[in-house]
This record gives C-alpha cells, structure tokens and sequence, in this order.
C-alpha cells in the first residue's frame, strides 16, 4: 500500500520556503491594511486587489516575528505540482 502523495510539509527554513514559492512562480505579499506587519500571503499571480508585493527580507522579518510556520504540499493526488500553502504557528 503506497502513502498517499499529498502530505504537507512543515518549515522555518527561509531558503526552503523561498525555493517552493519561485518553482511555483510565487512572490511574497501581504494583506493590504492588516495590523502587527501584515497578514502574510504568497501570491501566485492571480489577482487579489486586497495584497501587495513585499521583499523577501521584509517577508521573513515578520514571518519570524510572529514565529510562524510555513505549511506546504509538494503535489496534488494527480502528481501535479502544489500551490496549497498555509502559515501557522510554530507552537
């Protein structure tokens, strides 16, 4: 019996994290207006009026400040590459 091919990964690692997001043509963004630096999102390039493009340092300063958790799949059931992205708490 195979495991099935969506698990999600958990990291901190800001050079895992950047390389998932550039293979999948992502760039860091935030919420527009959110408070305590910004609700953090990746933007694949759809368009979402409500986020703007952020550094990658800017990114990972708030991501560490909020000691979050960048949760990610590396492919669907069908073997396609993912985008399904979320961030959490490291706790």
């Amino acid at each position: 019996m195979e495991a099935p091919m969506t698990t999600a990964n958990t990291t901190t690692d800001h050079a895992v994290i950047r390389k998932w997001v550039e293979a999948r043509k992502g760039h860091p963004s935030r919420v527009k207006g959110a408070k305590q630096g910004g609700i953090l999102r990746i933007d694949f390039g759809e368009p979402e009026e409500n986020l703007e493009e952020i550094s990658w340092d800017e990114f990972f300063a708030i991501f560490d400040e909020n000691e979050l958790a960048f949760l990610h799949q590396e492919k669907t059931e069908d073997g396609e590459r993912s985008r399904f992205n979320k961030f959490v708490s490291r706790n």
